[in-house]
C-alpha cells in the first residue's frame, strides 16, 4: 500500500470518528515523476493562427526559456522521457482545467487560481508547479500566469532568469502598482511568469496579510481564460503557505514516494482545513500494466489510483 493511499484511509477513518461529511473535488488525473527536479517537454506551438485569447498588455521583454540551461538545472527532463512525461501531465491537468472553467462540469469557486505545495522541501513541489503550467498553456483558449509565491527560497525565479524582478512581493507591497505590468511574456505561447519580487523584510507578513487574495482575485479579473498557478512555500516550513491558501480554489500536495513522512504529510494537510486538495504520488517507480505506476489521489475521498 503506498504512502498517498495510508494517508488517505486515515484522514477517512479520522473524519467518519468525527461525524463529518467533507465534499472534494474529482480526483485530478495521474502521473509518474521519475527523475527528481525534472520538468514536462515543452512541444512546438500548435499554430500561430490559434484562436486563443489575446492576454492583456504585457511588457516588451520576453522571455525566453532555455531549454538546455533548464534541462542542465533539472528543470526540464531527458530528451528520451520528454513524451511520456507530457502524456502524463496531459492526464493531470485535465480535471484542473474542468474545475477551473466548468467544462463539463460546476466550476470550482475560485477555480482558476491553483496552488501546489509540499509538507516538505524537495518533494517536487517547483517541478509540479513549472509542469502543470507548461501543459495548461497548450489549451485551446486559456492563458497561463505561473506565480512564484516561494519568496524565500524563490528557486523558478532564479531558474528562469528573473532574479530581483518587480513581482509578486511588488504587487502586495503597494496597493496602487498595476501589477499586470509585472508579469512577463515567454516565448511560450499563453504562458507568461511572475516573479517573487524584490526582497523586503516583512514578506512574510504580506504574504499572510488580506491584500495577498486581493492580489490573487485581480490576477484573474483581468482576463477570464487565465489560471494561476503558485509554486508554494512548504507547508510545514513557513505559515504563508497557508495564508496563500486561503486564496485559491484548487490545491494540489506533492508527496514523494517512499520519503515524505507519513505523519509530516497528515500534519501538512491539517494545516489546509477543508479546504479541497488533492495528492500527488511524485517519482514512484514501481511498474504497472502499461509504464509506471503513477497516482494521484483526492485527500478528502479516502482513495488513490
Amino acid at each position: 500500500m503506498s504512502l498517498v493511499e495510508k494517508a488517505l484511509q486515515k484522514m477517512q477513518a479520522q473524519a467518519k470518528a468525527q461525524g463529518a461529511a467533507t465534499a472534494a473535488p474529482k480526483a485530478v488525473g495521474r502521473v509518474i515523476h521519475p527523475e527528481p527536479a525534472t520538468a514536462i517537454a515543452v512541444e512546438p506551438p500548435a499554430s500561430t493562427t490559434s484562436t486563443r485569447n489575446v492576454p492583456p498588455p504585457q511588457p516588451a521583454r520576453v522571455i525566453t526559456l532555455n531549454r538546455a540551461t533548464l534541462r542542465h538545472q533539472g528543470m526540464l527532463p531527458p530528451e528520451h522521457e520528454e513524451r511520456a512525461i507530457a502524456q502524463q501531465y496531459r492526464q493531470i491537468k485535465r480535471p484542473l482545467v474542468t474545475n477551473a472553467f466548468g467544462r463539463g462540469a460546476p466550476a470550482l469557486p475560485n477555480g482558476r487560481l491553483i496552488m501546489v505545495a509540499s509538507a516538505l522541501p524537495g518533494d517536487g513541489k517547483t517541478f509540479t508547479s513549472m509542469n502543470l503550467a507548461l501543459s495548461i498553456s497548450r489549451e485551446e483558449d486559456v492563458n497561463v500566469v505561473l506565480v512564484d509565491a516561494d519568496v524565500a527560497k524563490r528557486h523558478l525565479s532564479m531558474i528562469l532568469g528573473l532574479g530581483e524582478e518587480p513581482g509578486l512581493l511588488d504587487a502586495l507591497r503597494d496597493p496602487d502598482q498595476d501589477m499586470e505590468r509585472f508579469i512577463l511574456p515567454t516565448d511560450v505561447p499563453s504562458l507568461s511568469l511572475l516573479s517573487a519580487g524584490r526582497r523586503v523584510d516583512n514578506a512574510t507578513e504580506l504574504l499572510s496579510s488580506n491584500r495577498m487574495e486581493d492580489v490573487s482575485r485581480q490576477l484573474v479579473m483581468r482576463d477570464p481564460n487565465r489560471i494561476v498557478v503558485f509554486d508554494s512555500p512548504p507547508l510545514m516550513l513557513t505559515t504563508e503557505s497557508q495564508a496563500l491558501a486561503r486564496a485559491v480554489g484548487q490545491i494540489v500536495v506533492v508527496v514523494r514516494a517512499g520519503v515524505t513522512p507519513q505523519g509530516v504529510l497528515l500534519d501538512a494537510l491539517s494545516t489546509l482545513g477543508e479546504r479541497p486538495v488533492s495528492l500527488l504520488l511524485n517519482q514512484s517507480v514501481a511498474r504497472s500494466a502499461t509504464n509506471y505506476y503513477y497516482g494521484y489521489g483526492d485527500s478528502r475521498e479516502g482513495s488513490s489510483p
